[in-house]
């Protein structure tokens, strides 16, 4: 069974966690700065913000992760500095400079009822089992929402890009990226649903 529960319900520990899944489910985005996962996720364990944070449990063992936002609140903190301390200093330049320009924009177009699902991710070792699935239905019943985005959804990530399209979200936007060379993604697409 997979339970969903607010990041912060994991205590002092639920930034790491965030970080280790994240730079699990992300690693293939991230192999240009460093095929390590323990390097990402302490490159990547300052940067997170639990509060906004949602963890699925697979028997009580941390899966997958999704952040929820009101699309103007940042899931993330960048600190140039970590990133450099982690990656070295061209890459973790890098990495800021694209982190920067990639992560830390509004979400256009929020009403009060908006919410931005955010670094939508699985651990690999449980890839497959509903990870995902489970989060975006736990957040989709939110009442306080109806109207959902997602933002930066890789071109190359054909997986998640079939769960959306499965769980109703439609395609709105595609930003070019200039970043193709290091990481393979041409696109990065944007889909929403609103529910009535």
């Amino acid at each position: 069974m997979i339970e969903v529960i607010p990041a912060v319900e994991l205590g002092q520990n639920s930034r790491r966690t965030i970080a280790e899944i994240y730079s699990d489910a992300f690693r293939d985005d991230f192999a240009y700065f460093s095929k390590d996962l323990g390097v990402l996720a302490d490159a990547f364990e300052h940067m997170m913000v639990p509060e906004l944070f949602y963890v699925a449990l697979i028997d009580g063992t941390p899966a997958g992760i999704t952040a929820c936002t009101d699309g103007r609140q940042q899931c993330v903190t960048l600190d140039g500095r970590q990133l450099r301390r982690h990656f070295g200093l061209v890459k973790g330049s890098i990495a800021s400079a694209v982190f920067a320009r990639e992560f830390s924009t509004a979400v256009p177009n929020m009403t009060p009822s908006s919410a931005s699902l955010e670094f939508v991710g699985t651990a690999a070792a449980y890839r497959g089992r509903g990870v995902a699935k489970a989060i975006l239905h736990h957040l989709l019943a939110l009442p306080q929402y109806d109207d959902y985005r997602l933002e930066y959804i890789s071109d190359i990530n054909a997986p998640a890009l079939g769960l959306y399209t499965k769980l109703g979200f439609t395609e709105y936007r595609r930003k070019k990226v200039r970043h193709t060379r290091m990481t393979g993604i041409n696109h990065y697409i944007s889909m929403k649903l609103v529910q009535s």
